[in-house]
């Protein structure tokens, strides 16, 4: 029978089998399909009485046709009862395998908001590299089950704190991620998030410093506003309105970034700055508000996409594995200045929607699923400050880092379209 199994090509059109590097004496690299089998296989199976699990093979076959190997060994099988609209939880009968490295090559590492999307998969690769991780989340945007299948691992810990509050812990990595970052979570409540940007960021820093640990906090583009400037290099300061319904996020970055420079000059703290770009991949919620998960949840479900404004606004879209890639160099790195971390591939917004529902339309294809109508693209009035241009000048991470982006655009979305797939056919969305 011939080999179904998609194959992952990079930009190159060379084949990715693995993500990380060993590089600054840190070796980050694990296979592909080993990280995949951690998010990408349906972990729910009907086996109720009432409807026996006949599908269990087919899905297993359409959901994992990025994965192979033996990975399924190391997969919780919940019981889902379709009947009653009703889970039963297992627990993972073995972990997934993870380096063993000696006493001294071992780092404690603390990630704050490691339950969401972008602090999952950093804490996937930090766990199969086989380091102590402590993950610090209060769960306004995180989930447990994003890392749930950690839980019990001795070289994992859980805790559920809000960083506005002091925390105290013995580490030698602090990964400070804990932020919301789309536009309805981070305006829900403003306060709050400002709350969280400062504090969170003041306490983090504080641990580092009595801890003497490395700190790397995840700043985002947003810091440099609707720009001026095309594209954005970190030397840019940025064009930003202080007082509009953006502001908490984008100047509670900046105040965030100001503090962590307050601290390396004035405590000789060791500080790593990544400037985020539009990021996307598995885990991301659903229903967060940003146009990735936006337009390929309303292809599935053939509704049409909406596009806000006239779709002439541009963006640039990077994989999360990419990202994990450019947090990772980042931290075990020199380099103290604030870094671009992004894909300089630009899209308009309207061409963006035209290719999501191509690829949406490509996997319902291959799976034999049959369409209804065809999505249309609606547009609809432009929110208020949402940027017009948004693109990374990536040359800094580049000569400091040797990153760049490997992921396409295209292989990353039909990655995402099959991750959002397997969750709508469990049920968990």
């Amino acid at each position: 029978m011939a080999d179904s199994r998609i194959k992952t090509l990079d930009k190159h059109g060379q084949e990715i089998t693995t993500v990380g590097f060993d590089r600054f004496g840190f070796d980050s690299e694990v296979p592909l399909e080993g990280l995949r089998a951690l998010y990408l296989r349906p972990h729910y199976v009907l086996k109720s009485d009432s409807q026996k699990s006949l599908r269990d093979d087919a899905e297993e076959e359409e959901h994992a046709k990025f994965a192979a190997g033996n990975n399924a060994l190391y997969q919780s099988k919940s019981i889902y009862h379709p009947d009653t609209n009703a889970i039963s939880y297992t627990t993972l009968t073995r972990f997934p395998p993870v380096k063993l490295l000696a006493p001294t090559q071992r780092k404690r590492i603390l990630v704050t908001g490691g339950a969401g999307f972008v602090g999952s998969h950093l804490v996937d690769r930090l766990m199969l590299l086989g380091h102590d991780v402590t993950v610090l989340d209060n769960f306004f945007t995180g989930s447990k089950t994003t890392v749930s299948h950690w839980i019990g691992h001795p070289n994992f810990e859980m805790v559920r704190h809000d960083v506005v509050e002091p925390f105290m812990i013995e580490c030698d990595q602090i990964y400070h991620l804990a932020c919301p970052a789309s536009p309805p979570h981070y305006q829900y409540n403003a306060v709050k998030t400002v709350k969280t940007s400062f504090l969170g960021t003041l306490n983090m820093l504080g641990l580092a410093k009595r801890t003497k640990a490395r700190f790397l906090i995840t700043s985002t583009s947003e810091v440099y506003g609707d720009p001026e400037v095309h594209p954005q290099n970190e030397d840019y300061w940025g064009h930003v309105n202080p007082i509009g319904p953006r502001a908490c996020y984008d100047e509670g970055k900046r105040v965030a970034e100001t503090l962590t420079y307050g601290y390396m000059r004035q405590d000789n703290v060791q500080v790593r700055v990544a400037r985020i770009f539009n990021t996307y991949g598995p885990r991301m919620n659903p229903f967060d508000g940003r146009v990735v998960s936006n337009f390929i949840m309303q292809a599935l479900r053939g509704e049409d996409l909406t596009v806000y404004g006239d779709g002439k606004q541009t963006r640039s879209f990077q994989y999360i594995h990419d990202l994990i890639d450019g947090l990772i160099c980042l931290m075990n790195s020199d380099e103290t200045r604030p870094v671009n971390i992004g894909n300089g591939d630009e899209f308009t917004i309207g061409e963006f929607a035209e290719l999501v529902r191509e690829i949406v339309e490509k996997v319902q294809d291959e799976d034999g699923v049959k369409r209804t109508r065809r999505s249309e693209v609606v547009y609809k009035p432009i929110p208020t400050d949402d940027p017009q241009k948004r693109r990374p000048d990536t040359t800094r991470a580049k000569e400091s880092l040797k990153w760049q982006p490997r992921w396409t655009v295209r292989m990353g979305l039909e990655e995402m379209v099959r991750y959002y797939k397997a969750k709508m056919a469990e049920g968990s969305i």
